[in-house]
């Protein structure tokens, strides 16, 4: 960063952090922070975003990796019932990386932060072969109350927020040949899309929700479907039965199918990235947790199934038709669908 010392380059991320929030004595610009500890037990969540792995600079803006990067650490936070609180980051940078690109980044993740009353309260800097963005996260929890993949019993239903496979498919339309997708990146389903995929909406309020009412298991739906369910199975000693019509498949994905050929339903179950929240929950739970996100947040909540003694995956198609789930998804050293 020709001209930009590292000391200049943390003076500009302190403007951009500064400011007073609940808890903080000593924010940004210290060895260290200090903040006052909840009355709850606490959460920590670190997730890391790296160039070529996670995210590409041609598609992605600074802005919105900074948003994303902070939004996947508040869905950890929100998987296990809880409520963010303060944040710190460590910042790979590249030799000849705009400083004021790095500031863009730093205010997406206030803006993400900010949006669930969280606090960035440090950070670190240092030179990387390529950008590397990584985030840890605090939150609390009641005592009690932090919902873990391990609690799932045969009989409990299993529910997602909201719709899946349409961060998938926002991918889809930015690594495709710009020439080829010029004509519908203008329309509001593509603009969806790719919304899902460069900004996801950590589902705090909706996990808290979940929580109160009976969820047994949750996690969040980051690698695809299939995968995480597996592991939440795997952890609860269950298998699970899902009803393939019922998986709530993103609209969007209908009028991308029309463009590109694509599987809806395979984008939903093995895409990743939606960052909706998958538990496991009671009949009677699964209902008054369904009114109450409704009520309050305009966010659908879908059954697609019951956990069930027998280990696997097994969909049930339509006309009742079985077939085994492979737990295909994202995996970072695999790659995608390993």
């Amino acid at each position: 960063m020709s001209g930009f010392s590292e000391d200049d380059l943390a003076a500009a991320l302190r403007r951009v952090l500064s400011g007073e929030h609940p808890g903080v004595r000593v924010g940004v610009g210290d060895d260290a922070a200090v903040v006052e500890p909840g009355r709850h037990p606490t959460l920590l969540a670190v997730d890391m975003l790296v160039e070529g792995v996670d995210f590409d600079r041609g598609t992605t803006s600074a802005r919105d990796l900074g948003y994303k990067a902070m939004s996947v650490n508040v869905s950890d936070i929100a998987a296990m019932g809880g409520s963010p609180r303060f944040a710190v980051m460590a910042l790979g940078l590249p030799p000849g990386t705009d400083p004021g690109w790095v500031v863009e980044l730093t205010s997406g993740m206030r803006e993400a932060a900010d949006e669930h009353g969280a606090a960035v309260v440090g950070g670190d800097l240092s030179r990387a072969e390529t950008v590397v963005v990584s985030v840890t996260i605090t939150g609390e929890v009641p005592e009690g109350g932090a919902v873990t993949r391990a609690g799932a019993a045969p009989g409990d239903l299993l529910v997602v927020t909201g719709t899946l496979g349409a961060a998938a498919g926002g991918l889809r339309l930015l690594q495709a040949p710009p020439q080829s997708v010029a004509h519908v990146m203008g329309s509001p389903w593509a603009g969806d899309l790719v919304a899902a995929q460069l900004r996801p909406q950590a589902r705090v309020g909706e996990g808290r929700i979940l929580a109160r009412n009976g969820a047994t298991a949750m996690i969040d739906v980051s690698d695809g479907l299939a995968k995480d369910l597996s592991r939440l199975c795997k952890e609860s000693g269950v298998g699970a039965l899902v009803r393939l019509e019922e998986v709530p498949v993103a609209g969007a994905l209908l009028e991308l199918d029309k463009v590109m050929p694509i599987d809806p339903l395979l984008l939903a179950l093995e895409g990743g990235e939606d960052f909706e929240l998958l538990a496991a929950i009671g009949e009677e739970g699964a209902a008054r947790a369904a009114a109450e996100m409704h009520e309050r947040f305009g966010t659908s909540l879908a059954t697609i199934g019951q956990a069930r003694k027998e280990p696997g995956l097994v969909g049930v198609s339509a006309g009742g038709a079985e077939r085994a789930i492979e737990p295909r998804g994202w995996d970072h050293f695999a790659g995608r669908g390993g």
